[in-house]
């Protein structure tokens, strides 16, 4: 079976929300300097583009976490895999994500960041599915809301395959 990737948002959809994004944050932490804690591997591509357009001091931390396992679908355990570099004591965070979906790996990551102690903690998200919402999670910072399709560009992928793509489809099976 091949796929095709069609086009949800093009790359210039996604540039002009990033830098509204990036704005937003540089007008809400004026004075401040912001702590951008990646979730890896896919949120790498936003955070790297939304730092370029943030124009207070901004550090970069990155964190990876498995609910998955071997398994297709979510265990609701969450496991550290590579846990922060710096300690977030004081400091004013914002959790970076490529795409919340059902929100039972954030939510138990901010529980988990809040016990370190930071000055503020928010999150961040290029993408939001809130129909695949299974526990609420808060996002201060929303690129997109998009229906419950399979998403692919701009680091998610599908089977490591197409994180490269500079704007986000939708993975489309072909027979």
């Amino acid at each position: 079976m091949a796929e095709h990737i069609r086009v949800m948002l093009s790359e210039e959809e996604v540039n002009d929300r990033i830098k509204a994004i990036g704005e937003q944050i540089s007008k809400d932490y004026a004075g401040k300097e912001v702590h951008l804690v990646c979730v890896l591997k896919g949120g790498t591509f936003f955070m790297c583009e939304l730092a370029k357009r943030i124009t207070v001091p901004v550090s970069l931390d990155f964190m990876a976490v498995s609910s998955y396992g071997s398994k297709t679908k979510s265990s609701g355990v969450v496991k550290i895999v590579k846990d922060l570099d710096e300690p977030l004591m004081g400091r004013d965070v914002i959790v970076v994500e490529d795409i919340v979906d059902s929100g039972r790996t954030l939510s138990y990551l901010l529980e988990m960041l809040k016990e370190r102690g930071p000055a503020s903690l928010r999150l961040c998200t290029l993408l939001d599915k809130p129909d695949r919402r299974v526990i609420d999670v808060d996002v201060d910072y929303t690129g997109f809301q998009i229906p419950d399709e399979f998403v692919v560009g701009y680091g998610l992928d599908y089977a490591q395959k197409y994180r490269n793509l500079p704007y986000i489809g939708v993975v489309e099976f072909e027979d």
